[in-house]
């Protein structure tokens, strides 16, 4: 396969199941621990909430910015140098902003709306993930562009891109360019890009052996039948 198809399988994973095969059950041989399911932050966190889950999955490589409030001391980037980075990356890409509002604007900044979508979603963007709002969810959803966010508010006043394509930290998440960005109703998860074929290829062994473990599941008759299923997993006895 190549990395379009591979990309294109990945969707038919929810990200919970990506985040067991990335780093979840770092003992269970399906699971490439890529991280410390603990101490790494490599999956959001309850702030980020998806827009859009009738829209489904989407999968892309992280570009990644930063907005803030416009500084009189640096001004050399804008909005277009975000765009120029999303068409330089690998396709699809999926725009990581790192919102860094004061406290007392930061829930009130709609910072994307129908505009700046459109213009993303030209050069092969298929979702935002932000620490903030934006808004414009109506003319959003239309577009088949998932939103992944704090919330959303009807407007905003003067920022500015404080950089592109920099380590960025997001609902829990950090994120570099480049890594590969998985996102459903469940929130979103990273790993880096050169893993997309071992995370594939484990995704695809995992769902196999968890379908066939919740239907014996739910055809057990009894507490003992159950405990023989779970046996090995972390739902069941340790020394079973």
């Amino acid at each position: 396969m190549n990395q379009k198809e591979m990309l294109a399988e990945l969707k038919n994973f929810d990200t919970p199941s990506i985040t067991n095969v990335v780093a979840t059950y770092p003992e269970s041989a399906l699971c490439l621990g890529l991280y410390n399911p603990w101490s790494e932050n490599w999956y959001t966190d309850t702030s980020i909430r998806c827009m859009y889950p009738e829209l489904g999955r989407r999968v892309g490589y992280a570009v990644t910015c930063v907005y803030g409030l416009p500084d009189p001391n640096y001004s050399r980037l804008s909005f277009m140098d975000v765009l120029e980075a999303m068409e330089a990356s690998p396709q699809p890409t999926v725009l990581v902003i790192e919102q860094k509002f004061p406290r007392e604007i930061a829930s009130k900044v709609g910072l994307a709306g129908g505009n700046m979508v459109s213009a993303m979603k030209a050069l092969g963007c298929v979702g935002l993930l932000s620490n903030g709002p934006s808004r414009d969810l109506d003319e959003i959803r239309e577009m088949d562009f998932q939103y992944m966010l704090s919330g959303v508010t009807a407007g905003h006043g003067a920022m500015a891109v404080h950089a592109v394509n920099v380590p960025v930290s997001v609902g829990g998440m950090d994120v570099a360019p480049g890594e590969l960005i998985h996102m459903d109703e469940n929130g979103a998860c990273k790993f880096p890009a050169d893993q997309l074929e071992a995370v594939l290829r484990n995704a695809r062994a995992l769902q196999k052996e968890e379908a066939a473990r919740m239907s014996a599941l739910q055809g057990a008759k009894s507490a003992a039948e159950i405990r023989a299923i779970f046996g090995g997993h972390s739902y069941g006895d340790d020394e079973e």
